[in-house]
């Protein structure tokens, strides 16, 4: 698998490509009913495993993605968090989105807010990008809640119904949250060291 990318540290993690070990810890966060609860379900392994191909697929093609996120002090696998552009057409398409899945002993520590702010910092500094956005379904509360830590903001003009799900689906209507670069400009407590060589 190549591991050629950037590597992004925050105080606590490493958001770093994919390695080959990471695909059974991962397999198993996608198999807990409790972390896909807001996803069409739980995923078997080979879907998993296809998961993490097309994530590598999309650093090939636009230099950033989805990265594995490690706890540095553990050197435990945690998740993922990071950038990609999403494969469907909605009115704020095309664009860039920012997401995450953590493991569930993961969660309530922060990790979510701390890496994805390490990957805004990328996106909009080494990236160029005006905008980033995230979205999710509206009864995922901690999701969005991370979106507003992070100084994110919804317009409920925005929400949309999502494609890939047919009328009537109870994953169907989406909240979009949306965050400029020179919002998060201003945005206090920042902080995230640059990227190291991949």
């Amino acid at each position: 698998m190549p591991d050629s990318g950037p590597e992004l540290r925050t105080e606590r993690l490493l958001l770093r490509r994919w390695r080959d070990s990471d695909r059974e810890p991962f397999a198993a966060l996608n198999a807990d009913p409790e972390v896909m609860e807001h996803f069409p379900g739980p995923m078997t392994r080979e879907e998993s495993d296809a998961f993490v191909d097309r994530i590598e697929t999309h650093f090939s093609e636009h230099g950033f993605g989805l990265w594995a996120v490690e706890v540095v002090s553990t050197g435990s696998f945690a998740g993922f968090v990071g950038m990609l552009v999403p494969r469907f057409q909605a009115h704020f398409t095309p664009a860039v989105e920012v997401g995450w899945r953590l493991a569930r002993q993961h969660w309530g520590h922060g990790y979510a807010t701390e890496a994805a702010r390490a990957g805004l910092t990328f996106g909009f500094e080494e990236k160029r990008l005006v905008e980033i956005v995230s979205f999710t379904v509206p009864q995922n509360a901690r999701s969005r809640r991370v979106m507003e830590r992070l100084g994110m903001t919804r317009d409920p003009e925005d929400d949309f119904d999502h494609p890939f799900f047919p009328g009537g689906h109870r994953l169907r209507r989406h909240v979009l949250y949306r965050l400029s670069r020179s919002s998060f400009r201003q945005e206090p407590g920042r902080r995230a060291a640059p990227p190291s060589p991949g």
